[in-house]
């Protein structure tokens, strides 16, 4: 873990939790590829509003980057990297963008939690990740549906 603020907060983390120890140490991340969506995010997981995220498979998968899986523990940070909490992954499910519903939507916490603005909202995220890879978003397209707990701030 190459960021000082979330090596902090996950020793501080280990310190209550010896009994995850053994785990290896988590990746930090920020949501969202923009300052203000970034800590609007952030600040939804410490009022316990954010539950999920959404990345999309071919994302994932053009960035090298791997699934999440049960288990996985995450330091959330702000867009400068100021660690501001650690959530736990509870469940990973791959769903084609035109089957998510409201209740997912909701999870995400996002906007005013409706299912009409999380297909705006992500569609619009999507095309900015996919772009530099010559890719554009389509309504089939897999979208990894991240839910997680916070367990430590």
């Amino acid at each position: 873990m190459d960021n000082a603020s979330a090596r902090n907060m996950w020793g501080d983390y280990l310190d209550k939790h010896l009994e995850d120890a053994f785990v290896t140490a988590p990746k930090s991340i920020h949501f969202c590829d923009n300052e203000n969506d970034a800590n609007e995010c952030v600040e939804l997981v410490l009022k316990n509003i954010k539950k999920a995220t959404s990345p999309s498979l071919l994302g994932l998968q053009l960035q090298n980057e791997p699934l999440p899986k049960i288990g996985d523990f995450l330091v959330v940070t702000d867009w400068s990297g100021k660690a501001k909490c650690i959530v736990k992954t509870t469940a990973v499910k791959l769903k084609p963008f035109f089957s998510i519903n409201e209740d997912y939507a909701r999870l995400e916490g996002e906007g005013d939690k409706s299912l009409i603005h999380w297909k705006k909202s992500h569609w619009e995220y999507y095309t900015r990740e996919l772009a530099p890879f010559k890719r554009e978003p389509r309504d089939s397209m897999i979208v990894v549906c991240q839910e997680f707990e916070k367990v430590f701030k």
